[in-house]
């Protein structure tokens, strides 16, 4: 019998989009040439829709911390949220979305069995949430509530890998370029969340005796960010040897930033990213980074809710997901 991941394999679109077009939902905005070959690649696999789910059907709920436009720009939130909605279109799951801009609990059904919250909550909607929702879980942000499930990245283990791999290469003049993040509800003019990323370059620098004061820089996690930031430092003649960037956005700024003062990389400087992002193996050169799996995140988000909301388990995890080098042309070694 076919199923939607075959009518996806086939008409080269995810399952969530062939889950929502099989449902006419008319919120998916598509063109209509998708919307026929979709429903084209339904009828010639012979797909029959199962039964829709009555009422006792699992509901699930993502709130995110940012606006719908932030995440247009941000591929690692959004990677996370084709996760979730990808593993909720093969398993039948109903699936609502909120922002914290349409307030803490936002457009969330009172009916939702489960929720994930993606991204970055202070202390006071975290617990409003936590209070609100037995069935709660956080990803990218560390709870320390013991009755609460949390997924994070690893980024101090990568940060050490990243860096101890330049060092290899033979850098010790490597700066770090990062962005600043603040808790939903929280003003600008409060201090910025402690970046695990930056802490870990300040520890390995420190561990390794090389200099970094002088060769550390934070902005936002954009490409506008990085090629000021980058722009900047080597306008201030320390021009270090590598730049290890907090997110790919950032490293591709970088790469502009470095070609627009005449300069080389990796030939005079060595860049490296974090995330691997879609567009980090189109950069000129195609950027060394660490991958961050996003879209993993948010299908295991997914599937550590439902499991908690079908087999009553109460037991809460605290997740943390390795990142992985991946090598490409944007690193070489020191001359």
């Amino acid at each position: 019998m076919a199923t939607i991941r075959d009518i996806a394999s086939m008409a080269g679109v995810s399952p969530a989009a062939v889950s929502r077009i099989l449902n006419n939902d008319a919120g998916l905005s598509v063109t209509p040439a998708t919307r026929k070959r979709v429903l084209d690649c339904a009828a010639q696999l012979g797909y029959t829709r199962k039964k829709t789910r009555d009422k006792s059907g699992f509901k699930m709920g993502i709130l995110q911390w940012f606006s719908a436009e932030e995440e247009l720009s941000d591929d690692y939130y959004l990677s996370i949220r084709k996760g979730i909605e990808d593993y909720c279109a093969a398993n039948a799951i109903s699936l609502s979305r909120a922002y914290r801009v349409d307030g803490v609990t936002g457009s969330l059904p009172d009916d939702t069995d489960g929720v994930i919250c993606v991204g970055k909550f202070s202390s006071k909607d975290a617990g409003a949430l936590i209070s609100k929702y037995k069935n709660i879980l956080f990803l990218d942000m560390e709870v320390e509530h013991p009755e609460v499930t949390t997924i994070t990245m690893d980024f101090k283990t990568a940060v050490k890998e990243a860096l101890s791999y330049l060092m290899r290469l033979g850098h010790r003049k490597i700066a770090y370029i990062g962005g600043l993040e603040y808790p939903s509800g929280q003003s600008r003019d409060k201090a910025p969340l402690e970046d695990p990323r930056k802490k870990a370059y300040e520890s390995f620098m420190r561990k390794h005796k090389l200099e970094y004061k002088q060769l550390l820089s934070e902005g936002s996690f954009s490409a506008e960010s990085g090629y000021e930031q980058m722009t900047a430092l080597i306008d201030s003649g320390n021009v270090p040897e590598a730049v290890l960037a907090a997110s790919d956005a950032i490293a591709v700024g970088v790469l502009k930033a470095i070609a627009d003062k005449g300069l080389r990389c990796p030939e005079d400087i060595s860049v490296m990213g974090i995330n691997d992002d879609r567009m980090s193996a189109f950069t000129t050169p195609s950027l060394t980074t660490m991958r961050a799996p996003a879209y993993d995140m948010g299908q295991h988000g997914a599937n550590l809710v439902y499991a908690a909301g079908n087999l009553s388990i109460n037991t809460p995890l605290k997740v943390m997901i390795p990142c992985v080098l991946i090598e490409r042309d944007s690193c070489a070694e020191r001359r």
